[in-house]
């Protein structure tokens, strides 16, 4: 009797760690798995939308062929722009479907330690988790980030003729999340 209610209790301790609308969900270090996740994540994180406002200069890029911004926009010394022409002079909360002009909530340049231009997957991994150069997110802080960030969020709602970013930030957030809870490796 002991035995069989030892077996019943195993296994549903074992069930538990499942997620039952999301299927098993791996939360145990995972170095191969989680390398894997990453890369996926690259897709996203090296799409056009991502990458025209993470530049490696003092230039944002814009468009699917990552073009110089036009009007010879640059960072400025507090990425949202030269002083004298701030980020939010054209670029609203929302797009303008007007006019073209692209637009969300704190609309900037990502901060020049989070360059992603140039980088390659291993560079890319290790500056996401690098504190000094993510303005000190954790872990879970890059989850939310990624997966709920209104700016962020714009690459999947790009507006007319720009290309969204793929999946949904759903579907990318569950991504960085796995990748987090198999223990964030990086690519070799």
């Amino acid at each position: 009797m002991r035995a069989k209610i030892y077996f019943v209790c195993t296994g549903l301790l074992l069930a538990s760690s499942y997620v039952v609308a999301d299927g098993p969900t791996t939360t145990k270090d995972d170095p191969v798995r989680s390398a894997e996740l990453f890369k996926e994540a690259t897709k996203t994180f090296r799409h056009p939308r991502c990458l025209n406002c993470h530049p490696a200069g003092s230039r944002p890029t814009q468009g699917d062929d990552m073009h110089p911004h036009v009007m010879n926009i640059v960072r400025g010394p507090k990425d949202h722009g030269a002083v004298a022409l701030q980020c939010m002079a054209c670029h609203g909360n929302a797009n303008n479907e007007n006019s073209g002009v692209p637009g969300a909530p704190k609309w900037a340049v990502a901060p020049k330690s989070m360059a992603w231009v140039g980088l390659n997957d291993r560079q890319l991994c290790e500056a996401l988790k690098d504190k000094k150069k993510n303005h000190g997110m954790s872990p879970e802080k890059l989850i939310e980030h990624n997966g709920k960030d209104e700016l962020v969020g714009w690459a999947w709602h790009p507006g007319a003729g720009r290309t969204p970013a793929p999946g949904t930030q759903e579907e990318f957030g569950k991504l960085v999340a796995e990748w987090v809870a198999t223990g964030a490796h990086c690519p070799k």
